[in-house]
């Protein structure tokens, strides 16, 4: 008896497989297979304000990836393995539209190549706040204070370290409570026009526990003229998480926290309408949007 070819075999095989199994299994396994793959953290969304991922394509070591502007180039978070390397961009909210790249370099002594993105427009609403007076026409004495707190948040904000191997990018929420989307929101206070909002606000009573979002140091506390009760840590590789107007701060600068530890308490400090969260999420040196990171 003539034997068939071993590719046409394994094909008559695997056909007779396929018939033999139960009623609707063939289509289970297909639908499967058809699944959508699992989500990526942080989720892109290349507006201003937002994340771009970038395909950086196979290197044997992890690339070296920047991003210039009128500032010096910061150093972009770059995810992935030798199969795969992925630079995470957060972009400002202050970034026109049009055209914009980062700068890649498979080794520090490698010829850097850009790669180019395209930032998307985004249309942010406007919000009109009555707050007390003198948090907006600042007194020479508020003045001076608010000047100080900015040149040592620069300091804060230039923190830089290693991102953990292991890292996921998945933040829980660090209260619970009422999600507003008031990122981005052009805010003016007594009629006054003033900074975007550049995080997340969520309405907590006082008192409401503030959890870690994800493992990291604390690398600042403080009461801050604008922004009351204050915490600020560090996740690695230039990724900050801001957490503000709390009533109660139970951590000091250089704690390692882990997901869901304690920080901190909700509270009505700095400048607010009424007690609440204000939570904002800092990739290389550029605000972004928290719901990026967060699931629902």
């Amino acid at each position: 008896m003539s034997r068939l070819p071993m590719d046409r075999r394994r094909l008559l095989l695997g056909g007779a497989a396929l018939l033999a199994l139960p009623a609707g299994a063939a289509s289970t396994r297909k639908s499967r297979s058809a699944a959508a793959p699992p989500p990526v953290w942080p989720r892109a969304s290349p507006v201003p304000g937002g994340v771009a991922r970038l395909s950086l394509g196979p290197a044997a070591a992890r690339p070296l990836a920047s991003v210039g502007g009128s500032d010096p180039a910061q150093p972009v978070l770059v995810l992935g393995d030798a199969i795969e390397w992925t630079a995470i961009v957060g972009i400002p909210l202050s970034a026109e539209p049009g055209e914009a790249s980062i700068s890649v370099q498979a080794r520090p002594d490698a010829a850097p190549r850009r790669i180019a993105y395209t930032v998307a427009p985004k249309q942010y609403r406007e919000q009109h706040l009555s707050v007390a007076p003198r948090t907006v026409d600042l007194s020479a004495e508020d003045q001076a204070r608010y000047e100080r707190e900015r040149d040592h948040l620069a300091t804060v904000t230039a923190t830089r370290t290693e991102l953990r191997p292991d890292a996921s990018l998945q933040m829980r929420v660090p209260v619970p409570g009422r999600r507003s989307s008031s990122f981005g929101l052009r805010r003016v206070f007594n009629g006054q026009a003033r900074n975007p909002h550049s995080g997340m606000d969520i309405a907590a009573a006082t008192g409401t526990p503030v959890l870690a979002p994800l493992p990291g140091r604390v690398i600042d506390t403080g009461d801050y003229f604008f922004n009351g009760g204050t915490v600020w840590l560090d996740h690695g590789g230039g990724l900050l998480t801001m957490y503000c107007h709390l009533s109660r701060i139970d951590v000091k600068a250089g704690d390692q926290l882990k997901t869901g530890e304690q920080l901190a308490a909700v509270g009505a400090t700095g400048r607010v309408t009424g007690p609440h969260l204000h939570w904002s999420v800092m990739l290389n040196r550029a605000m972004v949007d928290p719901a990026l990171f967060v699931a629902g």
